[in-house]
């Protein structure tokens, strides 16, 4: 899936099927995931993932507390700021309307708004569940750092050709799943991501966006998104290790093609073209490697789950091909 369509697809869904999720697919979306930018490299995010009979107890435990007009526990963070000015408000406000009219709940009728707001504590039917917590040391750059996460996170899963729903409603009740997950001491609940195959009548409507010029401020350049691209790109394919040199070498390198041509001597293999992505493999049969961007993460053989370490992808230096390195990068945490 390009990552446009992934972009443009996710979307918020309420309403899952059920059909359950393989171990392997969610391990290698988080695993990939651990290459999510981070400040300094603090990775401070700390996920604990739930599915089978540990997610449907957490829902019973939840659904009995909201049953029982429990009001939540004592909030460890603030969703929103108490005076919510515009053009922020209105947002919300229209987000909410135009999610009630797409269920078909009219504006007075507030018990059926309550079933709908209940529903994420269900999960929406969703078959796995991932909870997302934070050193509560960590400040607001580090929150930031969740929400790049997340957003890579949910966007693999996309790719994967499941959808989710992020939701800070988990925080409501926070202690219920912490007793299911037991975290470490010290952290924060941030939100819940339910996860799984969207259900055949989920709502497809999309909440609309702000238009550019409203979020966007062009200083300088071209400012204006060319004819005939997306989003101000050209949809060209990208120059990749093997494609030949231009005949006109750049201003400025003009050894860049004897520079070439003298690592293809060091490495007969680029000659033959066989220099690329190392660790690339699309196949996705059992016992098969599966990559993200070169992260060689292999699938678990029968009767063992482990979550592989992330590898980095190889960067050419300035030496010769023989000379590319790889680095491991600590995967994120995971328990399920």
């Amino acid at each position: 899936m390009d990552v446009y369509e992934a972009v443009a697809s996710r979307r918020a869904v309420r309403r899952f099927s059920g059909e359950p999720i393989s171990r392997e697919t969610l391990e290698r979306v988080l695993s990939a995931a651990a290459r999510s930018p981070s400040g300094a490299n603090l990775q401070p995010w700390h996920v604990y993932v739930l599915t089978d009979a540990p997610l449907a107890e957490l829902k019973k435990r939840t659904a009995e507390r909201v049953t029982a007009g429990d009001p939540g526990d004592a909030r460890e963070y603030q969703m929103y700021p108490p005076d919510l000015k515009s053009p922020y408000r209105d947002r919300r406000s229209a987000a909410a309307e135009q999610r009630y009219a797409a269920l078909g709940i009219p504006h007075e009728d507030r018990r059926s708004r309550e079933a709908a707001v209940a529903a994420n504590w269900d999960c929406f039917g969703a078959p796995a569940a991932l909870f997302c917590y934070i050193d509560r040391d960590m400040g607001p750059a580090q929150w930031a750092d969740l929400g790049m996460y997340l957003q890579t996170v949910m966007l693999l899963l996309r790719a994967e050709g499941l959808h989710t729903c992020p939701q800070m409603a988990w925080s409501v009740y926070c202690r219920t799943v912490a007793e299911a997950v037991s975290p470490l001491p010290g952290l924060i609940l941030f939100c819940g991501v339910s996860i799984g195959f969207e259900a055949p009548d989920a709502c497809r409507d999309l909440i609309d966006r702000a238009p550019l010029a409203e979020t966007v401020t062009f200083v300088g350049g071209r400012g204006v998104p060319a004819a005939g691209s997306v989003a101000g790109r050209d949809r060209r394919p990208s120059r990749s290790a093997t494609d030949p040199l231009p005949e006109v070498d750049p201003p400025g390198f003009p050894d860049l093609r004897a520079a070439r041509s003298a690592a293809r001597d060091a490495d007969p293999a680029m000659s033959a073209g066989t220099v690329g992505r190392p660790g690339r493999s699309h196949g996705r049969e059992e016992g098969r490697t599966h990559s993200a961007h070169g992260s060689g993460i292999l699938s678990s053989p029968p009767g063992s789950i482990a979550l592989p370490p992330t590898a980095m992808a190889t960067r050419a230096t300035a030496g010769p091909p023989a000379a590319l390195s790889r680095r491991i990068a600590p995967a994120g945490t995971m328990t399920a």
